[in-house]
C-alpha cells in the first residue's frame, strides 16, 4: 500500500496540531508553513478531516483548527482513514469482489496483511507521535 499525499499531509497536520504548545487554535497558513503543505490542499483535507469529526474551527479573528479531541485518543488510523478511505491492499478483500473469494489461497495472506496495517496504525495516537518527536530531539541535543 502507498499512501497518498492526502494521507502523508493530513498527519503532518493532525501532528502539528498535537504538538505542546499548539493549544490554541491554528490557522491553515501557519500549519502550511511549518509542515511545508501547499495551503490550498492544507484546506481541502482539514475540510475532509473536520467532516469525519477528528479537527473543530474557531472562527474569529484569532481562529483557526484545534483537534476535537486530546491527542492520546485520536489515532493515525482514524487520520488516514478519514482522507484516504478503507485501508485496504486489495479490492478482492471486499466479500463481493471476487467470485472465487471463498476458495482462494492467498485471500488468507492478503486479509492478516490488512489486519497487521490496521491494528499497527490503530494503535499509533498522535500523542505518540509527538513524544517519538520529543525523544528525537532530545537525542539530536545530546550530540
Amino acid at each position: 500500500m502507498k499512501l497518498t499525499a492526502k494521507g502523508q499531509y493530513g498527519i503532518q497536520a493532525m501532528f502539528e496540531l498535537a504538538l505542546p504548545g499548539n493549544e490554541g487554535p491554528r490557522s491553515i497558513k501557519a500549519i502550511a508553513e511549518r509542515r511545508d503543505i501547499p495551503e490550498a490542499y492544507l484546506e481541502q483535507l482539514i475540510g475532509a478531516l473536520r467532516k469525519s469529526g477528528l479537527v473543530r474551527s474557531v472562527r474569529g479573528a484569532q481562529g483557526g483548527y484545534l483537534l476535537s479531541a486530546p491527542p492520546d485518543a485520536i489515532t493515525v488510523g482514524q487520520v488516514l482513514r478519514a482522507l484516504e478511505g478503507d485501508l485496504a491492499l486489495f479490492d478482492c478483500l471486499a466479500d463481493d469482489a471476487c467470485h472465487k473469494a471463498g476458495l482462494c489461497p492467498t485471500r488468507t495472506v492478503w486479509r492478516k496483511v490488512h489486519d497487521g496495517i490496521n491494528r499497527v496504525v490503530d494503535s499509533i495516537t498522535l500523542k505518540d507521535m509527538v513524544e517519538d518527536y520529543e525523544r528525537m530531539l532530545a537525542g539530536t541535543e545530546a550530540v
